[in-house]
């Protein structure tokens, strides 16, 4: 088993910055990829960003190029996320997974440990 444990995030201006991490326990040999995922309320669980554990390249959904960095520091296995230029439609629900990712990363379907959730709001 594998607990994600979530910090961060909270209530920003537009074009503002913040940062999520999420920190890995258990079985942390058990997944190879891990990624941040939002849900807004009305809408479906959407892929933002994933990294593979081995280092091998970041992979962006649109609403985060060019804004949001993914990032994971495998000796403390901790993933995060920094957000910067935050837009109102930025606000949602975001979650940290882990998973084995034998397909598409950005996919919600490829995860199978996820962390609690904690909300970021985007509004002046």
């Amino acid at each position: 088993q594998v607990q994600l444990m979530q910090s961060g995030g909270g209530s920003v201006q537009p074009g503002g910055s913040l940062s999520l991490s999420c920190a890995a326990s258990g079985s942390t040999f058990s997944y190879y990829c891990m990624a941040w995922f939002r849900q807004a309320p009305g809408k479906e669980r959407e892929g933002i960003a994933a990294i593979r554990t081995g280092g091998r390249g970041e992979w962006y959904g649109d609403p985060a190029k060019g804004r949001f960095t993914i990032a994971l520091d495998s000796a403390k296995n901790t993933l995060y996320l920094q957000m910067n230029r935050l837009k109102p439609d930025d606000t949602a629900k975001y979650y940290c997974a882990a998973g084995q990712c034998a397909g598409s990363l950005l996919d919600v379907n490829e995860y199978n440990y996820w962390g609690q959730g904690t909300q970021v709001t985007v509004s002046s």
